[in-house]
């Protein structure tokens, strides 16, 4: 069996928008999905230990989904967990006064979703990191939010989730 983790972003809770609708796409392809609360913790360092904690005893296969500083997280931890997969959207890759905190690239397969109107996360972040490890980059017609678009970002989930659980 897969699980399937998300990680939220700074602003946003466990069960947000996007992650309901991934989560309900994960689980009608047989996997198994949760979603980790980071609410009250703004240290990135501090989330990822939360990550790796709360990740640490998961038998199955592990596939990783974070959004923005969610997506960072995912990326720092997915080494520690051994996951299978990562999966993020908008990225907080190489952020100002914060570019030392960017998690090397993974050794696993990484698929990076970014909007090209994104006013939070420059897309350039993710070009620059995803051309760094060779990483599957989807830029979409979107914002930092991209509720619009997760209906594309759905797709390019199962996509992933097939590949790597092949």
């Amino acid at each position: 069996m897969t699980t399937v983790v998300f990680s939220h972003g700074q602003e946003s809770g466990p069960w947000g928008t996007k992650i309901r609708a991934m989560a309900e796409v994960v689980k009608s392809l047989g996997c198994k999905a949760d979603s980790i609360d980071y609410q009250g913790i703004a240290d990135p360092t501090e989330r990822v230990e939360k990550c790796v904690r709360e990740c640490a005893d998961i038998s199955d296969e592990l596939i990783l989904v974070g959004s923005s500083m969610g997506g960072h997280v995912a990326t720092a931890a997915a080494e520690q967990l051994d996951a299978a997969g990562l999966f993020v959207l908008a990225p907080a890759y190489f952020m100002e006064g914060y570019e030392d905190l960017t998690p090397a690239p993974p050794s696993m397969p990484l698929c990076i979703v970014h909007g090209w109107h994104d006013d939070v996360v420059p897309v350039d972040n993710s070009i620059r990191y995803a051309s760094s490890c060779s990483a599957t980059l989807h830029i979409v017609d979107g914002d930092h939010r991209l509720t619009a678009n997760i209906g594309e970002i759905n797709e390019y989930l199962v996509q992933f989730i097939k590949t790597v659980c092949a």
